[in-house]
């Protein structure tokens, strides 16, 4: 196994979300994401950069351009993009066409901030993805690492299933 950098893009989402009081409505707040990954002990090398702040349902094509850039850009070849999971698989088509890269999404069916989170874990299964997947566009998400392009979310069921 290579000790090679990873490279941690903050987009938003559920797993950035806080909540102030009973009367207002989740915010996406600073990323919480480089608390997981201390309180995690993380000993590769790695480095967190955030993009933007958003709700996936609020992310653009030009958003979604700016995520693609910013991979191709890096020079880190092991990308982790924390994003939202309702549009997730919609970005993970726009990665498609980046050669040479092992790119891993994953976030939270639940808000990092919380106590009963799958947050952590699903970091943790991203980082791991990232070390050891080839490159493409994959979904690490309740346990599972799928194909980025052959994966749908079941908002019924609360989970990502694979595609035929």
């Amino acid at each position: 196994m290579q000790n090679q950098s990873i490279l941690v893009l903050t987009t938003g989402g559920t797993i950035d979300k806080a909540y102030f009081d009973a009367l207002s409505e989740y915010q996406i707040v600073e990323s919480g994401i480089p608390a997981l990954i201390a309180e995690a002990r993380v000993a590769l090398p790695f480095r967190v950069v955030e993009l933007m702040r958003k709700d996936s349902l609020d992310l653009t094509d030009a958003d979604r351009a700016l995520i693609a850039a910013a991979i191709r850009e890096a020079p880190e070849t092991r990308i982790i993009l924390t994003h939202g999971t309702d549009t997730m698989t919609d970005t993970a088509r726009v990665l498609a066409d980046i050669a040479g890269k092992t790119m891993v999404l994953t976030g939270a069916l639940s808000p990092a901030r919380f106590a009963q989170t799958d947050a952590p874990f699903n970091l943790g299964m991203a980082f791991a993805t990232a070390q050891v997947a080839t490159p493409g566009v994959w979904i690490a998400m309740s346990g599972q690492v799928f194909n980025g392009l052959k994966v749908k979310k079941d908002r019924a069921a609360g989970k990502f299933v694979a595609l035929d």
